[in-house]
C-alpha cells in the first residue's frame, strides 16, 4: 500500500462516537481500518492524508481513501464503558503539565518540560493524596524551596486552582499536535467555566487573525 499524504501521516485522528462524542486519537492506520470495514458514519474537518491502494484488474483504476482529521464511528470500542460525567482522567507528568500550560504555578515563568515538576499542594508526608487537585506544576527551584510544606506553610502562592479534567479535556490533553479544526471541536466538549476553554478559545482566535 502506498500513501500520497496531503500532511504528514504521524499526524493523529481524532475519532468520535455516532453522536459526536471524543473518544480516542488514532493514527492513520486505524482511521484507515475504519474506512476499508466502513465503520467511519461520517468525517469532518479537513483531509490530512489520502492513502492509495492497489489497482483493479478490469479498469486499472486505484482504490484510495481520504482520511479526515475528524471521523465518527460505531460504537464506542477498546471497552469505553466509562461514565464520561464520573470519569476520572489517570495522572502523568506530561498532560499534568499540559493542563498548566507548562507553567510553574507557583513563580508564573513557562518552562521546558525538562525543567518542571510535579509538586503536591498538600504534601505526601502530611496526609495529601496525588490526584489533580492536589497537584501542581512547579519549577525545580520552586519545588525546592516549597519542601515537605503547604504553600501556606512556604508563605507561597498559587496563581491558578488546579483541577480535574473531563474527558474532552484529557482527549485534548493527551494530543500530540492539535489542529484548529479538531480543537475547535473538543472546544464545544469543554465547559465555559473551565481555564482550558478561554485558553483553546483566545488560542483559535489569535490563530484566526
Amino acid at each position: 500500500m502506498l500513501y500520497g499524504a496531503a500532511s504528514d501521516i504521524s499526524q493523529q485522528v481524532l475519532r468520535t462516537d455516532v453522536a459526536g462524542m471524543p473518544l480516542e486519537w488514532i493514527d492513520y492506520r486505524e482511521a484507515v481500518r475504519l474506512y476499508h470495514n466502513e465503520q467511519v458514519a461520517y468525517a469532518c474537518g479537513t483531509v490530512l492524508y489520502t492513502v492509495f491502494g492497489g489497482h483493479n484488474a478490469l479498469n486499472g483504476s486505484r482504490s484510495q481513501i481520504e482520511v479526515n482529521s475528524i471521523i465518527a464511528t460505531e460504537g464506542t470500542g477498546q471497552g469505553l464503558t466509562f461514565v464520561r460525567d464520573q470519569y476520572v482522567p489517570p495522572l502523568n507528568n506530561r498532560t499534568l503539565f499540559k493542563r498548566d500550560a507548562n507553567l510553574c504555578l507557583y513563580c508564573a515563568v513557562q518552562f521546558q518540560t525538562r525543567d518542571l515538576t510535579r509538586d503536591h499542594i498538600t504534601p505526601l508526608s502530611q496526609g495529601g493524596l496525588d490526584v489533580w487537585n492536589n497537584v501542581a506544576t512547579a519549577c525545580r527551584r520552586c519545588n525546592n524551596h516549597k519542601g515537605g510544606r503547604t504553600p501556606e506553610q512556604a508563605s507561597m502562592k498559587l496563581i491558578a486552582v488546579p483541577f480535574t479534567p473531563n474527558y474532552a479535556e484529557y482527549i485534548y490533553l493527551k494530543g500530540r499536535r492539535v489542529l484548529a479544526d479538531q480543537m475547535q471541536y473538543l472546544l464545544a466538549h469543554i465547559p465555559r467555566s473551565s481555564p482550558l476553554h478561554s485558553r483553546l478559545s483566545n488560542h483559535l482566535s489569535d490563530s484566526g487573525r
